[in-house]
């Protein structure tokens, strides 16, 4: 097979597979990884996706031929391979999330779960091009045992919230034939609540489309079963359950912005004064209700390497992304799918109010245009759109910011414009002060500039 470098992106790997990832590259990185760092026992798993066995059995034997010791989970999902990480040297697991089902990738941790820097993934990179020399095989390759850590895991997960306090909520669970499926079975067991499987069986041929609660054309099925089951409120997992969507008891699709303010507000009722890590893309909710609870908001470039390292600078007990990303200190900083609707049925049980009337007055305070993808013949596209929507709004910008591609003040309004850092995709977010009206007006004139 040939070896490609292409699917090396700022803080992970996805392509198309078997032309970007492959098993003879997956084998490669087995290879490098412990010695590049100082890995002597490392976690490997993979999600649902077709050709996820055969790469992490790959991986597994170029780990285990370097010399490393092997947890072989098998299928999970993310959050799993970074629990497991906490204790170890590291770990990988084998999934190209909410891409298309034609992909896959790699996410790697190093000790503790801490992820690859741009200048480590480079590092690794180079080391298993084609011409590079791989280092010396172990004369006797190392073990790699198959682990069920299920139940260490749920405990985990459970600890964030008082198990005693939820009441017998209904909830509708969509894992779009993800990974999430058999750990919501799990999970349920230990807990209070009637859930409703959507898509529960795992699925790799994803027959009801790829798992990405983000598209407007997979939200439907959701909402549709909150109302038709009259559930207290619906969630929906990407492939490998790091992110979590919510849906309120009417069906209504939650934007993940909101999600941050809220379950910023939750920590830092235990945490006065705490530090709350947020991303640029739309801000004025989530620093109003930091900062009305006694927090700290710091702003940080978006992307899970980029969030987690500023969570441990300033040691931040929570972060989110406005992507459904959210990030927990008391979870080696990592992100979890899990963890924010049990937090979320928490507060439910506690406030004894429904989703809508909690998050309702912050979405009028604060309406946005949820964030709107415009595709692109290539990446490098981006960066002439940015410059031009910089030059018109510019000269009127209460504030401009280069955080994570282009941030706009306008006073009564505001705009955020990134490239992807995984698809050629430009992406644009929208927030006013009150105003649908507006947030509708100067949506449609910024795609019109984007799509010209």
């Amino acid at each position: 097979m040939t070896i490609s470098t292409k699917a090396f992106g700022a803080y992970d790997l996805r392509g198309i597979y078997p032309d970007e990832v492959n098993e003879e590259l997956y084998y490669r990185i087995g290879r490098v990884f412990p010695g590049l760092f100082a890995a002597r026992k490392v976690a490997v798993g993979h999600d649902i996706r077709l050709s996820g066995t055969a790469l992490s059995e790959a991986l597994i034997k170029g780990l285990t031929e370097a010399g490393c010791e092997v947890m072989d989970i098998g299928l999970c999902g993310t959050e799993m391979i970074y629990h497991a990480a906490g204790k170890i040297d590291g770990g990988l697991m084998v999934t190209a999330s909410h891409n298309p089902k034609e992909y896959n990738g790699l996410k790697l941790v190093r000790a503790g779960a801490v992820p690859l820097t741009k200048e480590e993934l480079k590092a690794l990179a180079a080391a298993v091009q084609e011409e590079a020399e791989l280092p010396y095989a172990v004369e006797v390759p190392a073990k790699a045992e198959k682990v069920d850590m299920l139940d260490d895991y749920l405990q985990r997960i459970l600890s964030f919230v008082d198990v005693k306090a939820l009441k017998p909520l209904r909830i509708v669970a969509n894992s779009g034939n993800g990974s999430a499926g058999p750990v919501l079975e799990a999970l349920a067991k230990c807990l209070p609540f009637e859930i409703i499987p959507v898509y529960g069986e795992p699925d790799g041929s994803f027959p009801h489309g790829v798992p990405n609660p983000l598209l407007p054309e997979n939200r439907e099925v959701t909402a549709q079963a909150v109302l038709e089951h009259k559930a207290d409120f619906g969630v929906a997992w990407d492939g490998d359950f790091d992110r979590c969507f919510l849906y309120d008891e009417k069906g209504h699709f939650i934007e993940g912005y909101y999600m941050v303010g809220f379950l910023a507000q939750a920590f830092l009722e235990k945490n006065t004064g705490a530090k709350v890590v947020y991303d640029p893309r739309c801000i004025w909710n989530t620093i109003e209700l930091v900062e009305t609870a006694g927090g700290e908001p710091v702003v940080c470039k978006g992307g899970h390497a980029f969030i987690k390292a500023k969570m441990r600078e300033v040691d931040a007990v929570y972060g989110g992304e406005m992507s459904a990303h959210h990030y927990f200190r008391d979870f080696s900083y990592c992100d979890s799918g899990m963890i924010p609707w049990l937090l979320v049925s928490e507060l439910l049980s506690r406030k004894g109010k429904n989703l809508s009337a909690l998050l309702g007055e912050r979405m009028d305070k604060f309406p946005v245009s949820g964030e709107i993808n415009t595709k692109l013949e290539s990446v490098d596209m981006a960066v002439g759109i940015m410059e031009k929507a910089e030059s018109v709004y510019g000269r009127e910008a209460r504030e401009i910011l280069h955080i994570d591609g282009l941030s706009v003040d306008m006073g009564d309004w505001r705009f955020n414009l990134r490239r992807s850092n995984t698809e050629p995709l430009i992406r644009l977010n929208v927030e006013t002060r009150g105003n649908v009206a507006l947030c509708q007006a100067k949506t449609e004139e910024l795609l019109s500039l984007i799509r010209k």
